[in-house]
């Protein structure tokens, strides 16, 4: 189909944003991981001496072929054949069975999918496409975002700027300082999330390699197991049902929850300074903000990010939360549940490619941060009240508190005023009239650093 024929924005409006995603999470996808495994599993096999499948350079080499050389038409295929046997999984297992008629032996093609349920495959194909999309794709676009808020942090360490608390003024930070947050929340949380295991589950019918164990009881085919998940870069999940628990699938979805909830955090901050004008947007030719007034430039990126995020944050929460449950030893509300999982990361690529191109709009208004440190000489009761407290003046933050709640304006002159007419040393004084706004902001710049 046109991407204007598709029902979902993902892969209709903002194809071209989440088209690199398609080999990890779509139907060819999930088709093109369960033959990895299927494939892989049977060669895994092959190193089974009591097994007996001795395959022949040749035959592996033919094997092997499919996996590297698997195009759509394979996955066409599959799912011809899945009109018949109703069953998406058996389907897998009878294409390779087809393929390799002519080059396996009988007894050597009944080993494909040998003692294995459909969860096998499926609860390794998944993790396995997750971790994929996630080292390859993911992570690698949040970190351009990330570096970018790391960049704007040291860019614009020293840079003033009035604080809000409650939406009141507060004692000022800087622009940078207030960037450096967003990049430490992400820092810890990409790093969590790269150390997260993959859990996968290879146990047979029900998690207990019965057939297995009946067939080759000599051989440790939970040591196989393991050995065969680890080879794949996933952990075996050791104690299960027919499926997967999908603690560790739910774990890394609350991570990235975590993740874009920074993310969408940090959209509204910006877009709230756009509308401060401490940020103007770079403009560019032929682009309209609004088909009635032509004056604005809107923060349509920053939007854009937080109204993805949002959705890429409720499905991830539905998947953490629905995942890990199941019926007894297994019902079939996972299965259709798994399908969507690439949902939100398409959300989430559709944000972050938003806010790379928000980011780079933005232009520094500094005049607009310093009048607002200027309109505001109230933050600087706090600074006042805190030395006077130091050299043992009586009451201080109700002087202060008298000052800045009492007089309709509270600008340079009214606390100059104020400072001159303490009964104070003269020293104690002269430091106090160094206060200002703009260096007023204690670690802030270091901390930017």
């Amino acid at each position: 189909m046109k991407a204007i024929e598709n029902i979902s924005p993902i892969d209709g409006r903002y194809q071209s944003k989440t088209q690199i995603l398609s080999s990890y999470f779509s139907e060819f996808g999930l088709i093109k991981y369960r033959v990895i495994i299927e494939i892989r599993y049977l060669l895994n096999l092959n190193k089974v001496e009591e097994v007996g499948l001795k395959l022949t350079d040749e035959q592996i080499k033919a094997i092997r072929n499919i996996e590297d050389n698997f195009s759509t038409a394979d996955g066409e295929s599959i799912k011809e054949i899945e009109k018949t046997t109703n069953h998406d999984v058996k389907a897998v297992e009878y294409f390779l069975k087809n393929k390799l008629h002519d080059i396996l032996e009988t007894n050597q093609l009944e080993y494909i999918h040998f003692g294995l349920t459909s969860q096998d495959i499926n609860n390794t194909a998944v993790p396995l496409s997750l971790k994929s999309a996630l080292e390859n794709v993911v992570i690698p676009n949040i970190e351009q975002v990330y570096k970018e808020i790391g960049d704007y942090a040291s860019e614009w360490a020293d840079i003033p700027m009035l604080a809000k608390t409650h939406g009141q003024p507060a004692s000022p930070t800087t622009l940078g300082k207030e960037f450096k947050v967003f990049e430490e929340r992400l820092a810890i949380q990409l790093n969590l999330l790269k150390q997260l295991p993959v859990y996968a589950k290879f146990g047979g019918a029900t998690g207990n390699l019965n057939a297995h164990y009946l067939c080759f009881e000599k051989v440790d085919w939970i040591e196989f197991s393991n050995d065969f998940l680890s080879e794949l870069g996933l952990e075996r999940s050791q104690t299960t049902t027919q499926i997967e628990h999908y603690d560790g699938m739910a774990n890394i979805f609350d991570c990235l929850s975590r993740i874009s909830t920074i993310f969408l955090d940090y959209s509204r901050d910006i877009w709230t300074y756009v509308s401060m004008e401490y940020f103007k947007q770079k403009l560019k030719k032929g682009e309209i903000g609004s088909s009635a007034m032509p004056h604005k430039v809107n923060p349509i990126d920053f939007e854009n990010a937080e109204g993805n995020l949002g959705i890429a944050i409720a499905i991830w929460n539905h998947l953490s939360n629905k995942l890990p449950i199941s019926r007894l030893q297994r019902d079939l509300t996972d299965s259709t549940v798994l399908r969507n999982i690439g949902v939100p990361f398409g959300h989430l690529l559709i944000s972050l490619a938003s806010l790379k191109k928000g980011n780079g709009k933005l232009l520094l208004n500094e005049t607009a941060l310093n009048n607002d440190l200027e309109n505001n000489w109230l933050v600087v009761a706090e600074a006042i009240q805190s030395v006077l407290r130091t050299v043992g003046f009586e009451k201080p933050y109700e002087a202060l508190k008298e000052l800045t709640r009492t007089n309709d304006k509270v600008g340079k002159p009214e606390i100059h005023h104020f400072i001159k007419s303490l009964d104070i040393k003269a020293e104690v004084k002269a430091k106090l009239l160094q206060i200002t706004p703009q260096n007023y902001i204690g670690y802030a710049k270091q901390l930017a650093q």
